[in-house]
């Protein structure tokens, strides 16, 4: 059995449960040694193997699980983050259906919650924006055209960008080009959770800048969006005295003290 198990943001606490289990019980663990926090190995046992897939190809990988399948043996293959997003997860599982080999999923957290608990910051503020999007500039994987930069920076919502630190420049040009005013808030989480992160808090026209001056090309996220500086937003209904629940009555004016 081979589970993909996604290592959360970095910090070793902030894997599942689940997945620190599955850790525990693996056999064989192939980890993205590049993102992934080593300190996540301390839970696996003694007589697991584990292999760093920085240096493995797709078909190496896979003759990994392969073997380990063939002994009777249990993989975790963990992915940073949350492995659905930009995990390349589909492929292997893929090639483990030709295979015949079983697999499940165990979700993790994804960079940019991990970057809004290092801001406390809420993306979906009523009256501010009520949408997140998750995408990422076009590098080595292409972007399909219908979800350009421009394109969704056009909603003005709550984004956050994934994979684009080392094309701050572009990435502004074009954030702004798409719609979002100069001034809108910005920031930029670097190894977001990890000991060694860092936050820069700016504006959309001093994000390059910010990059460059703080030397952050690589393992960040970038937010934008007013939500970022929690301003000018409404409360939520759902708490209002004057709002009626399954489990609470709405008050009248004159009971309100």
């Amino acid at each position: 059995m081979v589970y993909f198990v996604g290592a959360g943001t970095g910090a070793a606490d902030l894997i599942t449960v689940r997945g620190m289990r599955l850790l525990e019980r693996a056999d064989v663990i192939i980890y993205a040694g590049s993102l992934v926090n080593p300190e996540l190995l301390a839970y696996a046992k003694p007589s697991c193997q584990a292999h760093d897939s920085a240096r493995l190809t797709l078909e190496e990988i896979i003759g990994l699980m392969r073997d380990a399948e063939r002994d009777g043996k249990m993989t975790v293959r963990l992915h940073t983050g949350e492995p659905s997003l930009y995990g390349a997860v589909r492929e292997q599982m893929d090639e483990l259906d030709r295979l015949g080999i079983a697999y499940e999923s165990c979700p993790g957290v994804s960079a940019c919650f991990g970057a809004a608990a290092s801001l406390n910051l809420e993306y979906t503020l009523p009256g501010v924006s009520q949408t997140l999007i998750l995408t990422r500039m076009e590098g080595r994987t292409k972007v399909p055209e219908r979800e350009s930069i421009e394109s969704l920076a056009a909603h003005r919502a709550s984004m956050a960008v994934y994979l684009s630190a080392g094309m701050l420049p572009k990435l502004q040009e074009r954030l702004l080009a798409g719609g979002y005013p100069p001034d809108t808030p910005a920031a930029l989480v670097y190894k977001a959770t990890w000991p060694e992160e860092r936050v820069c808090l700016c504006t959309l026209d001093a994000l390059a800048c910010t990059g460059r001056k703080n030397g952050i090309r690589k393992t960040a996220v970038v937010l934008v969006g007013d939500a970022v500086a929690h301003r000018h937003y409404e409360r939520s209904r759902l708490y209002a005295a004057d709002f009626s629940t399954g489990f609470r009555t709405a008050e009248k004016e004159g009971e309100r003290k």
